[in-house]
């Protein structure tokens, strides 16, 4: 008996989507945790500007978004776990992984300061110091030993400085959780943070130098210009945070409180540097859009770009406290504003492009 064309093109096409999806899936960005740590810190940021409604919405959302993220990425080291070995000695990809631990810790920073869970956040604080571990020495061994590796203008950008600020982020958690321990437990903790402070710092330190000098010796096209190097800025915002914090700790810390002039310089220091970035990135996102006519579509590393934003008000607002800068309180009032903005813009575009690829019978 002959079958039915129809009857055949309507069984196969189930079929199609599926491929598709799990295609989509083996090329999930590693940086796709970049998501939970722009609307973390923007919901914190809503917080700390006196937006209960803003931060909280936000902050259900992220639980949520967090949870998917997880689940799609061990459905990814499940089914490609080659192709996510590839991944993760990477130059340009592998620095995403760290996503997973600023995001962890931005999170549990969110059920500190919005919930006053401090046994949820202490477990994912603990979850992000292992994934800090396992990361930083499976990544920055791999790029060590491999052998075939590409030149210094194709293998760094400033998705590297996530390492930074997953370094940064574990600081800030830490402080947050330090300031509600007793003794014993209080000065270990504080200790901890200080010395992630400090190597986040020297981490800073060699990678900028290497990026700042790709930026200049080496020719530069709008494609390079890919929106992780916003992060040259958001991690001097997420270290000012964490000293600040460690400012505001010192207070119940002697050993801390001896250091107060150390931590206030390189807290200013870090701020400061940050804050030099945003003139600079702003005029290079004007040259790749506006002058050379780079196409603005959703991708999402832009999450990275929205992070450092919320980040700088955040850390704004923390040092004003820390420090007495009232005549900065213009600042975060403003800034507040723009990280609400971009994170609807890009989480507009993400929103778009789901329903594109739906529509199209995709992931």
């Amino acid at each position: 008996m002959m079958k039915n064309p129809a009857d055949e093109a309507g069984s196969a096409a189930p079929a199609v989507p599926r491929r598709v999806e799990v295609a989509g899936l083996s090329e999930m960005s590693p940086a796709y945790f970049g998501m939970t740590m722009a609307t973390g810190i923007v919901s914190l940021a809503a917080h700390v500007m006196h937006m209960p409604g803003v931060a909280k919405a936000l902050f259900l959302l992220n639980g949520v978004v967090y949870v998917v993220l997880w689940a799609l990425t061990l459905l990814r080291i499940v089914r490609y776990p080659r192709r996510v070995f590839e991944d993760l000695i990477d130059h340009l990809r592998g620095p995403g992984f760290f996503t997973t631990v600023a995001g962890t810790s931005v999170l549990g920073s969110q059920f500190v300061l919005l919930a006053g869970q401090y046994r949820i956040a202490t477990v994912l604080w603990a979850g992000a110091v292992l994934l800090w571990i396992g990361l930083t020495y499976s990544i920055f061994t791999g790029f060590t030993i491999k052998e075939n590796k590409p030149p210094l203008q194709q293998g760094i950008s400033g998705g590297w400085l996530l390492a930074v600020v997953a370094t940064q982020s574990i600081a800030v958690l830490g402080a947050l959780l330090a300031a509600r321990l007793g003794q014993p437990g209080r000065l270990e903790m504080n200790f901890l943070v200080l010395s992630m402070w400090l190597w986040g710092g020297m981490l800073y330190i060699w990678m900028m130098s290497l990026i700042f000098y790709r930026y200049v010796f080496f020719q530069f096209s709008p494609a390079d210009l890919s929106p992780p190097y916003w992060i040259n800025m958001g991690a001097m915002a997420i270290s000012t945070l964490a000293g600040s914090l460690l400012l505001l700790n010192s207070r119940d810390a002697p050993f801390l409180l001896s250091l107060q002039p150390f931590i206030k310089g390189f807290t200013i220091f870090y701020w400061a540097t940050g804050t030099w970035w945003i003139p600079m990135l702003l005029i290079l996102v004007i040259w790749r859009h506006g002058y050379r006519r780079f196409p603005l579509t959703y991708d999402p590393l832009y999450w990275g770009a929205v992070f450092p934003l919320g980040m700088y008000t955040v850390c704004t607002h923390q040092m004003i406290e820390a420090m007495g800068f009232g005549f900065l309180r213009f600042l975060p009032d403003t800034f507040v504003y723009i990280a609400l903005a971009a994170w609807m813009t890009v989480f507009t575009g993400f929103v778009r492009s789901l329903l594109r690829h739906w529509r199209h019978g995709g992931p």
